[in-house]
């Protein structure tokens, strides 16, 4: 495994092995990627409640509203706080929690994704820990890009946060399957995606300079597919593709994220059309003309309050 930036490089040879965490439940052998054993039971017209630091989200959103278009969806971002890769874990563990507390207290959800990387693979355990109904977390899509690589060679995105975390190097040391994996933290990615959406889109060479590291050719071989470990990025998939500097596959796990909300809800149902999705942001603040533009443009066009008393975080 190689990781690229400097603050995550490591040496000296083979990670030493540590248990999985919460890779698979007691006594069951199917990787947990979305966490423990929950029955599934099937749920007419569920809501469900789609939380991220901030607009990255949607694109997790909008696969799982495709998959079950009769269930009310609230959809929450904490962009009081983003972007949540510079704030320590206990730190982040604790503001998750007291958001969370208000929006479910507030929306009454059947069921919660966790549409941030950065937020799953650090606070998950702990919400399922405090609260009864199911959280779907997203963490990076190692297993399938493993498995699907033709050249062995395969690049994880993400956050500083996320790459630095056990959780995705326990991840590399179960489901690689002999391939070379380089973790690339990307301290400016996220806020890329964010900018895009609100109008403001970054230079080129700006988003070329932080997949660089992504792209590695030796001995014939060279990266085939990236996995995008942070649901900001694939708002830049145009981007990221014009860009690369040969064609590659960008994984977002979005999709898997929508079967597993399947899995455990059941099927659409048709029924009459749901109520509108609203957008809650934790700032307060009302979007920008072009952010608003950006939410109609998922499909998401009411906006409501959500500023909840949680505590003052710092890094």
């Amino acid at each position: 495994m190689r990781v690229e930036r400097p603050d995550f490089r490591i040496g000296g040879g083979s990670l030493p092995f540590v248990r999985a965490p919460n890779l698979a439940p007691p006594g069951r052998s199917r990787p947990a990627l979305t966490g423990p054993f929950v029955m599934p039971r099937a749920i007419v017209s569920p809501t469900i409640l789609v939380f991220d630091s901030g607009l990255g989200g949607l694109t997790v959103y909008r696969e799982v509203a495709k998959a079950r278009p009769d269930a009310r969806f609230v959809y929450a971002a904490d962009d009081a706080l983003f972007p949540y890769g510079d704030i320590e874990e206990t730190k982040l563990t604790a503001r998750v929690i007291a958001v969370m507390d208000g929006l479910i207290a507030a929306h009454k959800p059947d069921l919660v994704v966790i549409a941030c990387n950065t937020a799953s693979t650090i606070a998950l355990p702990s919400l399922r820990a405090r609260f009864s109904l199911p959280f779907i977390g997203t963490v990076p899509a190692i297993k399938p890009a493993c498995a699907a690589s033709q050249s062995k060679i395969v690049s994880v995105l993400g956050t500083e946060a996320t790459v630095k975390r056990e959780y995705t190097r326990a991840l590399i040391r179960e489901f690689s399957a002999g391939c070379e994996v380089t973790l690339v933290g990307s301290p400016r990615l996220a806020g890329f995606g964010e900018a895009e959406l609100h109008g403001e889109p970054v230079p080129d060479a700006a988003i070329a300079a932080e997949i660089a590291p992504c792209f590695v050719e030796h001995g014939g071989r060279r990266t085939d597919i990236v996995v995008l470990a942070c649901t900001h990025y694939p708002l830049l998939l145009p981007r990221l593709q014009a860009l690369a500097p040969w064609p590659v596959a960008f994984l977002d796990p979005a999709p898997a994220i929508a079967r597993r909300v399947v899995e455990l809800t059941g099927p659409a149902t048709p029924r009459e059309p749901p109520a509108p999705t609203r957008a809650v942001f934790t700032s307060g603040r009302a979007p920008s003309a072009a952010s608003s533009a950006a939410l109609a443009g998922f499909g998401i066009a009411e906006i409501g309050a959500g500023r909840f008393d949680t505590p003052t975080v710092s890094a």
